[in-house]
């Protein structure tokens, strides 16, 4: 026979009693003080998925000098800067980001030009700014593909994540994916394409050359075809959020006159601490009506503001459109913080505060294109 030992009894006391007071809890803990029963706590996050809510013809863009990257000094700092601006332009939903060069003509001129494994971060700052943002809207499982080893990208990883609804994981269902072209099949029937699922799916009649993003709209989770459509399409016809273009230009008057939208922007808004303030521009009545909007435009300065941007471009100087006339190059010539406590508001801060002030009005302008729907 076994000799039990007081300390082992000990032990298994404690135990049992442990055991008994968690099946209690276990019982009781649905349960109020008085017995009722606990109403359920929804702990789910709604925001967790985007919900699309019928088709989205407007488009929201924002422009930002490339020299916001010049101003930080290490390489993780310039690196967790464009971090910041991807995550505004993610949570906010933005379609298009604008990279101008606010420097003058002599400067741009002096810069060496960009071979394809150039290290940017210090020579051309947008273009270092372009690629990291274009990096971070990829969908992680066509990075690899899309981008390969940079020096540009080299703490990129250390960044979070945009985790927006095309970034979908392999076990998420969504009609529409972005992919990568393969290689056409040899008898021609069409292009193999991986949309991040297992196995690749046919685009057929297409010959697309290999390592080519396109965007495809599944018929369903078991169908082995896909058809190519443009990357507009799940925006224009479901309503999702699908990413952000980038787009860079050598000037603050080329983002208005390089703008890839029939017709341009409808309406302009110009940053600058000599603006408006937001809470008077809401107040006033002679805002366009929403419904005749379809692209928003708000532009950002760098570390000495729109006028200087206005100022070493030649455009804006043979308009006369210098000091306070710099104004005249937008709709509206906005103060997005009065009376602010800093010296300085950072283009990186604006851009927040900026997408933040604004989200009324361009909640208002999507509002009405529903209503017109």
């Amino acid at each position: 026979m076994p000799v039990t030992t007081k300390s082992s009894e000990d032990k298994k006391r404690k135990r049992d009693s442990k055991e008994r007071k968690s099946s209690k809890k276990s019982r009781t803990e649905h349960l109020t003080e008085n017995g009722a029963a606990r109403p359920h706590l929804d702990t789910s996050k709604p925001s967790a998925v985007f919900q699309p809510n019928g088709g989205r013809s407007w488009t929201l863009s924002i422009a930002l000098p490339g020299s916001i990257i010049a101003n930080a000094k290490s390489h993780e700092q310039k690196t967790f800067l464009a971090g910041q601006v991807a995550r505004a332009l993610a949570v906010f939903c933005v379609d298009e980001v604008v990279i101008f060069d606010d420097e003058d003509v002599e400067t741009q001129q002096r810069r060496p030009a960009i071979g394809e494994n150039d290290y940017t971060a210090y020579s051309h700052p947008d273009h270092f700014l372009a690629h990291l943002l274009s990096y971070l809207e990829t969908p992680p499982h066509l990075r690899k593909t899309l981008f390969p080893m940079h020096q540009n990208l080299r703490t990129a990883g250390t960044l979070p994540s945009l985790d927006m609804p095309h970034h979908l994981r392999a076990n998420e269902w969504c009609e529409y994916r972005e992919g990568i072209t393969t290689a056409a099949l040899a008898d021609g029937s069409g292009t193999l394409v991986d949309v991040g699922l297992p196995g690749y799916r046919k685009i057929p009649g297409a010959d697309i050359p290999p390592n080519t993003r396109v965007t495809v709209r599944l018929n369903d989770d078991d169908s082995k075809e896909a058809q190519a459509v443009s990357p507009d399409t799940p925006r224009q016809d479901r309503g999702y959020y699908w990413g952000f273009s980038v787009r860079q230009c050598n000037t603050l008057t080329d983002v208005f006159t390089e703008c890839p939208f029939d017709g341009g922007y409808d309406i302009s808004f110009g940053t600058s601490e000599r603006g408006q303030p937001l809470a008077e521009v809401f107040a006033e009545k002679s805002l366009v009506d929403p419904p005749s909007l379809q692209h928003i435009l708000i532009v950002f300065g760098g570390v000495a503001g729109l006028e200087t941007a206005a100022k070493n471009d030649p455009n804006c100087r043979q308009l006369g459109l210098l000091g306070e006339k710099v104004k005249e190059l937008f709709d509206v010539w906005v103060n997005l913080l009065p009376g602010q406590g800093s010296r300085t508001i950072r283009t990186e801060e604006a851009v927040w505060l900026g997408l933040m002030g604004l989200r009324p009005f361009v909640e208002r302008v999507g509002r009405s294109h529903e209503a017109n729907r």
